[in-house]
């Protein structure tokens, strides 16, 4: 009999598992199969047991959890702004489940910024406006809120511009009615006023700019932006300036987070179709979790 066939009355010997070769000791001879089946078996456990716990990072060294994520809105007395933004948020989650996630108002609904932030004592956090573009709100009294908190905290960007602005007022334009294609005769004749809340600081009305440029390379067709305060044109008289120039046929595209005042007021000026404002659209989501990682990655660069 060669070594390769032990004989039927000797346990076969595993020489890959280093804990199997206590089982070739001659000491262990007078051992009955079963406890060595028994002994083999225990072995097996312990060692996927300990594989198990080095899976397991030791208390000191588990990772930490990740800043929460605050949506900072503006507030409106419209009471379906509330509700879109609560839509929005169920949004992000879905995007990834386990980030906390809050709500702050900088005005007129509840829960209010600072209160929200008092709630979450010394937690890090990032704060993401959900405004787009650069205005006083993104200067001025989201980071002093901010600095009189406990938090530990930063202000993200605002929302806009991006692409994904313009992937989610594109998909509001089509919902409206906007045409799939065009011909050369229709496109002569047709523009859209981007309609933005409006803001003294010269940055924002920058910031609302480009958005129109990229709305505009998207769609081949010229986008105006039009304000409904605090800066010119007003939708009126960016819609008498494109009529002038043959333009009749003009959508107005909202350029709101969402329902409001201000946004109501645009769409009722729109001479064909009006969109409705970005909302819970999933390039939205998106964007605010784009903030959010952006603003964690500027400062882990900022700290190297």
């Amino acid at each position: 009999m060669t070594a390769s066939n032990p004989p039927r009355d000797e346990p076969r010997v595993h020489r890959d598992n280093p804990a199997d070769l206590s089982l070739a000791d001659p000491s262990a001879s007078d051992l009955s199969t079963a406890d060595l089946s028994a002994a083999h078996l225990l072995n097996s456990i312990s060692s996927r047991l300990a594989g198990q716990l080095r899976l397991v990072a030791p208390p000191g060294r588990r990772r930490p959890a990740p800043p929460a994520l605050v949506l900072v809105a503006h507030g409106s007395r419209d009471p379906s702004a509330l509700s879109t933004v609560r839509a929005l948020m169920d949004r992000v989650r879905q995007l990834r489940p386990g980030l906390p996630l809050h709500l702050g108002h900088i005005e007129l609904n509840e829960p209010l910024l600072p209160d929200t932030l008092a709630a979450l004592g010394d937690t890090p956090a990032v704060l993401v406006p959900l405004l787009l573009g650069r205005g006083y709100h993104v200067k001025q009294d989201i980071p002093e809120m901010a600095a009189a908190s406990p938090v530990r905290a930063r202000v993200a960007a605002p929302l806009g511009p991006h692409p994904l602005l313009v992937e989610a007022l594109h998909a509001r334009l089509t919902e409206a009615g906007w045409p799939p294609a065009m011909d050369d005769t229709d496109r002569r004749s047709t523009a859209v006023v981007l309609a933005a809340a409006g803001s003294r600081d010269p940055d924002s009305a920058a910031d609302t700019r480009r958005t129109a440029r990229l709305l505009a390379a998207r769609l081949d067709v010229p986008v105006v932006p039009a304000y409904a305060s605090a800066a010119s044109p007003t939708v009126p008289t960016a819609l008498r300036a494109l009529a002038s120039r043959g333009r009749h046929r003009v959508a107005v595209a909202s350029y709101f987070t969402a329902p409001g005042r201000f946004a109501t007021q645009c769409a009722d000026q729109a001479p064909w179709i009006a969109s409705a404002p970005l909302g819970a659209h999933d390039a939205m989501a998106r964007l605010i979790l784009h903030r959010y990682d952006q603003s964690l990655s500027t400062r882990s660069t900022e700290a190297a």
